[in-house]
């Protein structure tokens, strides 16, 4: 597996406990969070904080997980498009066209700048 397939799985794992504080270490310190169309959290601060309120949101019960993935890297950059499955006790397993960017940080560490799992679909809501 790639280093960052490693990384998202990480990640995955991290929301689905409500860690937030170790899923913080995957973004850039002005990374991009896509809360929902139309609504980003920039920055770990805010990044949390919107976690924390979509934990609540779902009651506590969100689960991520990625059902396949391509990743493109050049250089210290990666596009990575996903599939993504979000589920919830109110939300019956979800597919989405995921999008990330990362890139390697100070120290060549491969960090998340961008996390847009609604993809394309941004597009639509611009509409």
């Amino acid at each position: 597996m790639h280093p960052i397939e490693v990384l998202i799985s990480k990640a995955d794992t991290a929301i689905n406990q409500e860690d937030f504080d170790t899923l913080l270490d995957f973004y850039s310190d002005d990374a991009v969070l896509v809360i929902k169309p139309g609504m980003n959290a920039v920055g770990k601060e805010q990044i949390k904080k919107a976690f924390e309120a979509i934990a609540i949101y779902f009651e506590h019960s969100l689960d991520v997980k990625q059902a396949g993935m391509a990743l493109l890297e050049t250089g210290d950059t990666a596009l990575v498009l996903a599939t993504t499955v979000v589920s919830a006790k109110s939300l019956a397993a979800t597919e989405r066209k995921a999008t990330y960017v990362f890139k390697k940080d100070k120290d060549n560490q491969w960090v998340c700048a961008i996390d847009n799992s609604y993809g394309h679909d941004l597009l639509k809501a611009d509409a």
